[in-house]
């Protein structure tokens, strides 16, 4: 086997080291920060809705500014980019740390709504930094290697999802929510110091383009042009969007399983355990034919994962469903990310990675808004049933439409 060909090619970079294990750190603390938040909210306002609000108050500001960040990654150094949002991502961890100081005073007096502001930051934080993340990461590696890097890459990612809400919810329920919210913030700036060991990487020639509306629009013009790229996203986005439970499962943890805060950090972790599973396998044996049809297939599995996820009332049956659904959900987003990366040129992929945020990115914090209105319209388990079944309303419109997508054969 040669190097190139390796399932540990991209690892022999060093540069790509030093980015994951940033991603590593800037994940457990974003995952740790999640089921700490949603938790303390849930407590404090005792409405499904609230959970909902926690994804609407990150998804409004990343999505808002995710076309402009797109443009500046592809005009600024990725890597100053990279490092302003992850500084700004350690003072939001700094200013949620501080609130539990003086939590009986300060947020009886404010409610949530102190909370939902410093997430608010953060998803303009957000906005800005996963265009330049998913631009700088190519530039660290040879495009032979995009594959096997994207994999690692969500490896790595999935990894930490697993142990972050679990350190979370053991942290929370054994040291209390300061110690969370320390180690939260700590992560943070560790995560902060290996990108800066990174060293700067000159951009690609910036496109000919004239003005910043011409530029977005020449990225959005590339995406809905490509029925592979722009069905795959899709096909994610709404199926996302209907079927994730995930800001439910304080609900599910509190009410209906009743495992409390280190039962809820087990349940937030089941998805990326069995996404790290499938990541790994991927790794070690690529997806090399009828990818199409697996990846709506695989979609579909997702669906029926969630609907038997809310129709379930036993902790390890839920936790069975959860983690099979995060199986079958790595295979979009490693196959969506080799599409995108090989398809994309290199100075256009900070505008094509904020399309793709749009669409894919913010769709869980939406998402996450959709659940809690239906949940406190339908009531908790109708919520995640009816998103299931919408799930596989999706992916059967998809088939039926996107003929390229469901007769896509090889991933490159």
């Amino acid at each position: 086997m040669s190097k190139l060909e390796s399932p540990y090619a991209a690892l022999q970079v060093r540069d790509f080291r030093f980015f994951i294990l940033s991603r590593l750190f800037i994940t457990l603390a974003v995952m740790i920060q999640a089921v700490v938040v949603g938790w303390q909210v849930y407590e404090i306002t005792k409405d499904p809705l609230s959970l909902g609000l926690i994804g609407l108050a990150e998804a409004i500001p990343a999505i808002t500014v995710s076309l402009y960040a797109g443009h500046l990654a592809d005009i600024i150094e990725r890597k100053k980019i990279i490092l302003i949002c992850v500084i700004t991502l350690a003072f939001c961890s700094l200013a949620l740390l501080f609130f539990t100081m003086n939590i009986g005073a300060f947020l009886l007096q404010h409610g949530a709504f102190a909370i939902y502001a410093v997430i608010f930051v953060s998803g303009l934080a957000r906005g800005f930094l996963s265009p330049a993340n998913f631009a700088f990461m190519p530039q660290l590696v040879n495009r032979s290697m995009y594959q096997n890097a994207i994999t690692w890459n969500s490896t790595v990612w999935e990894g930490a999802a697993v142990a972050g809400p679990m350190i979370g919810g053991l942290i929370y329920g054994f040291f209390g929510i300061t110690a969370a919210y320390c180690t939260d913030a700590g992560l943070t700036l560790a995560a902060l110091f290996c990108y800066s060991l990174i060293p700067n990487r000159a951009l690609p020639p910036i496109s000919e383009e004239q003005g910043i509306w011409e530029k977005i629009k020449t990225g959005i013009r590339f995406v809905f042009r490509n029925q592979i790229v722009l069905s795959a996203i899709t096909l994610d986005l709404f199926a996302v969007l209907f079927g994730g439970a995930v800001a439910l499962l304080p609900i599910f943890a509190h009410d209906i399983l009743h495992v409390g805060k280190i039962g809820l950090g087990f349940l937030r972790s089941a998805p990326s355990i069995g996404a790290l599973l499938m990541a790994v396998y991927i790794t070690h044996n690529p997806i090399k034919k009828y990818m199409g049809k697996i990846l709506l297939g695989c979609v579909a599995g997702f669906g029926f994962c969630m609907i038997g996820f809310g129709l379930s009332t036993s902790f390890w049956l839920s936790m069975s469903f959860l983690i099979i659904s995060g199986g079958f959900d790595c295979v979009s987003v490693i196959a969506r990310g080799t599409l995108i990366h090989t398809l994309t040129p290199e100075n256009m992929k900070g505008r094509v990675s904020a399309v793709n945020s749009i669409f894919v990115g913010s769709s869980n914090e939406i998402g996450a808004f959709e659940s809690g209105v239906t949940a406190k319209l339908l009531g908790t388990v109708a919520s995640v049933v009816f998103g299931g079944a919408m799930t596989l309303a999706v992916v059967a419109t998809t088939s039926w439409k996107a003929v390229k997508l469901r007769q896509l054969d090889k991933l490159d």
